[in-house]
């Protein structure tokens, strides 16, 4: 059974049981193929994410590196429909799997682009979704040409609001 909580500046949470699923959606000026290429290019993941490479095929390599905070993201991409879907899990060899999964979808202004993140109840999904909040902001920029450091006040904001939604 699913409890939804939503806000309008804020992504939607469904509960299961021990698990949540948050889905961030955000309506874009460009193209897929723009958002395509930010989601995959490994010259333009840096610019909004950070260093990596993302095999794109199902059973391919994904891996990130945040440098800054030494965290190493080595998964494997599960799920890939190219310019439309693309999921990887948000862990490393041996921890829980943590889906990611980003869909992409043309509107009439541009496109709308849908992460969908699941994770165990028993983590900090705050931290999770403010952190995937932050980002999405850094991708905002990025596709205007203007890429931006991490937005730490965003994310310290979306935490405590998302906090706030938690049961």
């Amino acid at each position: 059974m699913s409890e939804t909580q939503a806000a309008p500046d804020l992504g939607r949470l469904d509960f299961f049981g021990d698990q949540v699923q948050a889905t961030l959606t955000r309506e874009v000026e460009h193209s897929t193929a723009t958002l395509w290429a930010f989601l995959t290019d490994p010259a333009k993941l840096p610019l909004w994410l950070a260093p990596g490479d993302i095999e794109l095929k199902v059973g391919g390599r994904a891996r990130l590196d945040f440098v800054d905070s030494g965290i190493v993201i080595d998964s494997i991409v599960s799920q890939l429909k190219p310019g439309e879907v693309l999921e990887y899990s948000w862990s490393g060899p041996g921890e829980t799997l943590r889906p990611v999964c980003w869909s992409l979808e043309p509107t009439g202004a541009g496109a709308r682009l849908t992460l969908t993140l699941d994770m165990p109840a028993s983590e900090d999904v705050a931290r999770s979704c403010a952190g995937w909040e932050a980002h999405l902001e850094m991708l905002a920029a990025a596709l205007e040409g203007v890429p931006i450091k991490f937005p730490f006040e965003r994310f310290k904001a979306t935490r405590e609001a998302y906090k706030a939604r938690l049961p």
